[in-house]
């Protein structure tokens, strides 16, 4: 499968001729968009960086983990506080319990689904186990396939299905960055059940071939499970598209929302007619009867609820989603590339392995980089306020997201060749030891 290359367009100069991303269906496409664009309207994106208050004292490049808190979360979590002390028990009809539905509707647009398609839940653990009590393992068709790649969580909570009979294919893969395409597409056979994938890759941030994989598991009748998180407001995504039968994610990464909520879409003929066995009254038809017995499920997206919903958490999300909207998917995948390949060239230039796909076309939005004595660089970053992660197999990730300057890059960069060169690294060199 051929890919485009966009070597050639990144730094932008003001006569570029600018491509857009086209929603996402499998591979990152662009359109060409015959526009005029000065350089400095390409940082237009920084009006909304006033909106996070921990941009003024830190450089924030871990948004893959957790994204910056936007100040407007203030303002929410205060109407919830509010509303819980001067409405009391009447709040669950004014509002708070149409929200684990309604709040879904600002993660709708950026995913390519539509107005009453998604439910919020706890975790994307949780969502992965609401899908899998859809069906049963004890048939022939019982076969979960994955890769070895794919986030811990959702590797445990799979083999933990092996007591219902699931049966689990781990693809493994020996190269840290991706995994072989082929391979992975000839694990799915007629015995295939759910293939669970996530859309990019948590440590190096490879986006994979999900229509390829969709089209593989259809053909012989399997359902895709396909884990957006750290796709979802890094690049363009059109689910329906796609045709994803189910897409879970969470928003406290680029979606800035905090912890405490995860997204479940499920594909429209599949929604009435699936059942899931981890339910509860949220799901029910007429919840506030009280009635005895089996279920009554709606057949919307309420079906896919289950215990009472995480209100806080609800309403501290609205904001960086409001302005994930407002900023736009398309621009912010632009500003991404530009930031991203800056880094890994920057990185590369210093001589340092980096684990991220050298095409802007296979990544999203993290750079790994796997320098000198990683785990206590990334300390030390974290001591000067240079906010990042370290993963084993990948090293030190920086994220940059819409909110970030350039130069806060090249800072971080110049930051790691420092604390190289002057041994700063060495202080924290007990506690790797004792992990």
């Amino acid at each position: 499968m051929s890919r485009p290359d966009f070597s050639c367009l990144w730094p932008l100069s003001a006569d570029v001729t600018l491509r857009r991303a086209v929603p996402f269906e499998g591979r990152l496409e662009f359109a060409s968009l015959p526009c005029h664009i000065e350089t400095r309207a390409m940082d237009d994106l920084l009006k909304y960086r006033a909106e996070f208050p921990i941009l003024d004292r830190t450089t924030y490049l871990n948004s893959n983990s957790l994204g910056a808190m936007p100040r407007g979360v203030y303002d929410t979590l205060h109407a919830y506080a509010d509303a819980w002390n001067n409405r009391g028990v009447r709040a669950w009809e004014e509002g708070w319990w149409e929200m684990a539905v309604d709040a879904g509707d600002k993660i709708a647009p950026l995913i390519g689904a539509q107005t009453g398609e998604i439910s919020l839940h706890q975790n994307v653990t949780i969502t992965q186990a609401i899908i899998s009590s859809c069906f049963d393992f004890r048939g022939p068709r019982n076969k979960v396939v994955m890769t070895d790649l794919e986030f811990p969580s959702i590797q445990y909570f799979y083999h933990g299905q092996r007591r219902l009979g699931a049966r689990i294919e781990l693809v493994a893969s020996d190269d840290p960055v991706c995994f072989d395409l082929d391979k992975f597409l000839a694990a799915i056979d007629e015995t295939t059940l759910l293939v669970p994938i996530s859309l990019v890759l948590f440590r190096s941030s490879w986006i994979v071939d999900a229509r390829a994989i969709i089209e593989r598991a259809h053909r012989v009748g399997a359902h895709v499970v396909l884990d957006l998180f750290q796709a979802t407001g890094a690049v363009p995504i059109d689910v329906r598209a796609l045709g994803a039968d189910f897409a879970v994610g969470g928003v406290l990464k680029w979606l800035c929302g905090g912890p405490g909520v995860a997204y479940l879409y499920i594909r429209e003929d599949l929604r009435s007619r699936l059942s899931p066995a981890l339910t509860g009254w949220s799901a029910h038809r007429r919840p506030f009867g009280f009635e005895p017995g089996a279920i009554d499920a709606r057949e919307d997206s309420y079906r896919y609820l289950n215990g009472t919903p995480q209100i806080p958490a609800l309403h501290a999300c609205l904001p960086g989603l409001e302005i994930l909207n407002r900023a736009g998917i398309h621009s912010i995948r632009e500003k991404s590339i530009r930031m991203t390949t800056r880094l890994l060239e920057g990185a590369q230039g210093r001589g340092w392995p980096v684990n991220t796909p050298q095409n802007a076309a296979e990544r999203a939005g993290t750079v790994s980089i796997d320098c000198p004595h990683a785990y206590e660089v990334c300390r030390e970053l974290l001591a000067r306020e240079i906010l990042c992660d370290y993963r084993p197999k990948a090293g030190i990730r920086f994220s940059p997201h819409f909110y970030n300057r350039e130069d806060e890059c090249d800072f971080a960069l110049d930051q790691i060749e420092e604390i190289l060169r002057t041994d700063a690294w060495r202080k924290h060199a007990a506690a790797y030891a004792s992990k």
